[in-house]
């Protein structure tokens, strides 16, 4: 399948081409819906108080994260977090480089949320709390 996602080109399975939302939650039965999401990773309030971190703009999982859950570039969302960092407002999610380091992080952090290709292999302490996924 050949999907362009900004400036990703790519020949992969669909399953490449959804991501899930994972956190670090006592909780198991916790879903959060897209506007959730992209409160917790856009820096706005929000009535769910986790830690977002996430994977840096080079990889699929983010420009299929922008698309799908934030609807914009990774150039507008740069632009977005230097004006909130300008401001003294907020600031960016963490970024962690790789997926397994990046579950490892939240794996080991009470209250933290991130985005991970669907076809990562989630700890089963960790809840899915959203999937772009058909499932």
């Amino acid at each position: 399948m050949a999907s362009v996602f900004g400036i990703y080109t790519v020949n992969a399975p669909a399953q490449e081409h959804d991501i899930m939302v994972v956190a670090n939650i006592d909780n198991q039965t916790v879903k959060l819906d897209k506007v959730d999401i992209r409160n917790l990773f856009m820096g706005n309030a929000s009535d769910v108080v986790l830690e977002p971190v996430s994977l840096p703009p080079q990889t699929l999982a983010r420009a299929v994260f922008n698309t799908k859950i934030i609807g914009l570039t990774e150039s507008r969302i740069q632009s977005y977090w230097s004006q909130m960092r300008f401001s003294g407002r907020s600031r960016p999610p963490r970024e962690i480089s790789a997926v397994d380091e990046l579950i490892s992080y939240v794996s080991s952090h009470k209250d933290t949320v991130a985005f991970v290709p669907a076809s990562a292999d989630i700890p089963a302490h960790l809840t899915v709390v959203y999937s772009t996924a058909k499932m």
